[in-house]
């Protein structure tokens, strides 16, 4: 069932995303050769409970942290470690959340580590434009499936890939609301977008293959040949004046 938001709601949405995307702030500038994921991790718990929030993702279905870092060739879902400490040339989706007064907030972004290869860079810049196209159809009187392909459109037209596994959702008093929001599909289907509705939108986008695998933790999804993906990922509402962003940031994924 697709729940619609009042607009004391969206500011409530408005708040604890506005968190979430501070928070990922000072994650992305502690990112750098030889700081481990669970650096990031401890220092995203430490920040959501100063501000009186909870992490959204700690315990959810068994998850052990608070962010999910994956680097590389992982898509999703990588648990935080201290083995795993990033080196130069890396790229990192720190995809993170809270609970801030019973509301939802969840963003995600992927960060070079140092210089990159040209084409991390550019796939991290196609899926940055891929989100932001998504984003842009989030208007009253489309359709679900517009967001999806606008978002394949870009990316299959540089040469990428979207996963299919995972999609993005709606999000409220709970973490994942109806509906799923595919990354990919046919213009003009699915349901019709109305005012209040809020999704999170987050483009998953391969440098080769499209296909995942889920590491034998049974959390980290993977991409089957190797090859690096990105992740951008941000929460929307639907309103008779167009897509509102929620967080007020710059607009970074």
């Amino acid at each position: 069932m697709i729940l619609y938001k009042s607009p004391g709601e969206i500011e409530s949405l408005e708040r604890s995303n506005a968190l979430v995307l501070r928070i990922l702030d000072a994650l992305e500038a502690m990112v750098a050769p030889g700081v481990s994921t669970a650096d990031l991790d401890r220092e995203s718990e430490e920040l959501t409970r100063k501000a009186g929030a909870r992490p959204a993702f700690k315990g959810y279905r068994g998850f052990p942290g608070s962010l999910c870092a994956s680097i590389n060739e992982e898509v999703i879902h990588g648990i935080p470690s201290k083995k795993r400490v990033l080196k130069e040339g890396d790229i990192v989706s720190l995809d993170f959340g809270v609970v801030l007064d019973g509301y939802y907030g969840d963003s995600a972004r992927t960060v070079a580590v140092g210089k990159i290869p040209e084409e991390s860079r550019r796939l991290l810049a196609v899926t940055r434009e891929a989100l932001e196209k998504g984003l842009a159809q989030a208007q009253v009187g489309l359709r679900l499936s517009d967001i999806g392909f606008a978002i394949q459109s870009h990316v299959e037209q540089a040469g990428f890939s979207v996963v299919r596994e995972f999609v993005g959702h709606g999000i409220g008093t709970s973490l994942h609301e109806d509906p799923q929001v595919p990354n990919y599909g046919t213009p003009g289907g699915g349901p019709l977008l109305k005012e209040g509705l809020v999704l999170a939108v987050e483009p998953m986008v391969n440098q080769g293959s499209p296909e995942v695998r889920i590491q034998s933790d049974g959390w980290t999804a993977v991409t089957v040949d190797g090859l690096p993906s990105a992740h951008f990922e941000r929460c929307v509402a639907i309103t008779s004046s167009g897509p509102r962003l929620l967080g007020s940031s710059s607009g970074r994924g």
